[in-house]
């Protein structure tokens, strides 16, 4: 029923009964005062307990000096939205058609009053709810009241949908007058491109020391056993060779092997191929634990030369060693991890 007020601005309650959830609670000590002229009753214990701001209010709260009862004035949302946050108050009820309706008046009031299960379930609902049209006033408001859940997961849906987000009322209104969240949006889709070129670069590389791992055992694979046209000098030839696992870098690294061994450029370092080959090599030895019988060539030439110059520096090469041979660890674990069947 409407509210009656009397000479003191207080709502009279004397004219009858009050409807609150449906039921008559004539032992109601507080009265709520909305926007929209509505009131409902309620009990301070109540209250109190489920809200330490209202715990407070209810100290300085002014009294009715007809009805002897303490008046909190909740403002600034709908009837219906007040209503529901007292209803969750005495009830914990909850439904999703609340927050389709009344989700971002729901969320103000669980922040301004300090109701963290409301405020988290307001939080959920909303972020479910996200749509290009809404994302932008969403944002403002988790950010408002402090639900840097909801916050983020605003910021990534104006991320991937940027172009289409541009394009609504909520942004133009936030490039008017809001620079301070623009800036923030802009920041973060800044920072998301720069993760994901990092991330791109970070597989290139992991890639490439994979393919270096890779050529190293198909070196010692030729040097040692020989494949389908390089081996060493005491292959049996007439030993089957059948393509090795890893043909398409094995056949390649066989191609440059012949290429070293008959290249006249190399000697005065003119021959990019050389280089590359050479780079291998010292490569192989900087990795080989035993270059007294390894059977690559030059791999205990290469490691005594490295010992004598350990001390001049050459920290990148020492880099590149370290993560080929952790590119070779982690591919080596996970085939393990695939070939191993769960018991």
């Amino acid at each position: 029923m409407c509210p009656t007020k009397s000479s003191d601005g207080f709502p009279d309650k004397s004219v009858g009964n009050v409807q609150f959830l449906d039921k008559v609670t004539p032992e109601s000590d507080v009265t709520i005062l909305t926007s929209g002229g509505v009131y409902f009753p309620a009990h301070s214990h109540i209250l109190a307990m489920t809200s330490p701001v209202m715990e407070k209010m209810l100290e300085k709260a002014k009294i009715n000096r007809k009805t002897g009862e303490k008046v909190i004035p909740i403002l600034g949302v709908p009837s219906d939205a007040v209503s529901l946050f007292l209803t969750f108050l005495y009830s914990s009820s909850f439904t999703e058609e609340n927050m389709d309706k009344y989700g971002f008046h729901l969320l103000a009031l669980s922040h301004v009053f300090s109701v963290p299960t409301l405020k988290q379930k307001c939080t959920k609902g909303l972020a479910i709810g996200l749509t290009i049209e809404n994302v932008i006033d969403v944002l403002q408001l988790a950010r408002l009241c402090d639900a840097p859940d909801l916050y983020l997961k605003g910021l990534k849906l104006v991320a991937c949908k940027f172009k289409a987000v541009r394009t609504t009322e909520g942004w133009k209104f936030l490039q008017k007058h809001d620079p301070w969240l623009e800036l923030e949006i802009l920041q973060f889709i800044n920072e998301v491109e720069s993760r994901k070129k990092r991330t791109k670069r970070h597989k290139e590389e992991q890639s490439l020391y994979l393919q270096l791992s890779d050529a190293m055992e198909c070196l010692v694979h030729i040097c040692t056993e020989g494949c389908t046209s390089v081996g060493p000098h005491d292959m049996d030839p007439t030993k089957n060779k059948q393509p090795c696992k890893r043909y398409s870098t094995c056949h390649g690294l066989q191609t440059l092997i012949r290429h070293f061994a008959m290249c006249k450029k190399r000697v005065n370092g003119g021959c990019a191929r050389c280089k590359r080959m050479w780079q291998l090599l010292k490569l192989h030895a900087s990795m080989c634990d035993h270059p007294d019988h390894c059977r690559v060539p030059l791999c205990r030439q290469f490691k005594l030369k490295m010992q004598q110059e350990k001390n001049r520096g050459e920290a990148k090469w020492r880099m590149l060693v370290r993560k080929v041979l952790l590119a070779k660890t982690i591919s080596s674990l996970s085939l393990h991890k695939g070939t191993t069947s769960p018991h």
